[in-house]
C-alpha cells in the first residue's frame, strides 16, 4: 500500500456535516483512490468505513496588485474525501494534540 497523506479538514462547514450525519472530511493525496482512503482511515482511527466520496479541486488563478506591478499565480489543486463511518462510531481529531 502506498503511503497516502490524509489530513482532517476542520472548518465550520465540515463540522456541520459531521454533526448532522456521521461523515468526516479529509484532504488526501491526489493520486489516492477510494479503497486506499478507506483502508488508511480505518487503520488510523480504528473505525469501520461505510462509504467514501471524493472530489477533485483544481487550482484557481490569482492575481494581486502591488507597488511593483501585478503578481500572477495560482493556488494548488487538491483532492478532498468525505468518509462515512458506521453508526455509533466517532473520530476525535483533537485527541492527539
Amino acid at each position: 500500500m502506498d503511503n497516502i497523506q490524509i489530513i482532517p479538514v476542520v472548518t465550520e462547514k465540515a463540522n456541520a456535516i459531521t454533526e448532522k450525519t456521521n461523515r468526516y472530511t479529509f484532504k488526501v493525496s491526489p493520486d489516492a483512490n477510494k479503497h486506499q482512503i478507506k483502508d488508511a482511515v480505518e487503520k488510523m482511527y480504528d473505525v469501520k468505513v461505510v462509504g467514501v466520496s471524493t472530489m477533485n479541486y483544481s487550482g484557481k488563478s490569482k492575481q494581486r496588485y502591488t507597488k511593483s506591478g501585478i503578481i500572477k499565480g495560482h493556488t494548488v489543486a487538491f483532492k478532498k474525501a468525505v468518509v462515512t463511518i458506521a453508526e455509533g462510531q466517532t473520530i476525535d481529531f483533537y485527541s492527539n494534540l
